[in-house]
């Protein structure tokens, strides 16, 4: 048994930038809110793998705590440019000072650096060649641009 902590190792997969369309109101209780935003479109590249999102598939369950603290819950088919598929779910968290998350309610560009946005990915995929990613977990560090959601995804390995 290993007596000092394990690595934790990290491989970059792609940055994926997102598209959103306007917020449903789902739910509201106790100054807390559900939102369903459709993910309207999307692109991925990295090093060995890039493609773009498939149309009317995804959607992001979206909770918001009191504090402005927002739980992403997000799923996404995505298809390489080999034509292959692959199902990407993914949970996260949003968080930061009041006058940073507000201002990234308004639209505006914020520096990263100022609030914390992390995801956890999981992979299925039937296709051969990208069997691999149903073997693996990923994680994300995220950003708000005004345009929508972008992502640095890094397999853990």
């Amino acid at each position: 048994m290993a007596t000092t902590p394990l690595p934790l190792n990290s491989e970059f997969l792609f940055r994926m930038v997102l598209h959103a369309g306007a917020p449903q109101m789902a739910a509201t209780s106790g100054g807390k809110e559900l939102r369903v935003i459709p993910v309207t479109g999307g692109s991925f590249e990295g090093p060995s793998l890039r493609g773009e999102l498939v149309p009317g598939t995804t959607a992001d369950w979206l909770r918001s705590e009191p504090d402005g603290t927002s739980h992403m819950d997000v799923r996404l088919v995505m298809r390489t440019d080999r034509g292959q598929h692959f199902f990407m779910q993914y949970s996260g968290v949003r968080h930061g000072p009041p006058e940073v998350l507000a201002r990234l309610g308004r639209g505006e560009a914020v520096d990263p650096a100022d609030y914390y946005f992390r995801i956890a990915i999981r992979f299925e995929t039937s296709d051969p060649d990208l069997a691999w990613l149903n073997r693996v977990l990923a994680v994300g560090v995220g950003q708000r641009p005004p345009a929508g959601p972008t992502y640095d995804v890094y397999v853990v390995r």
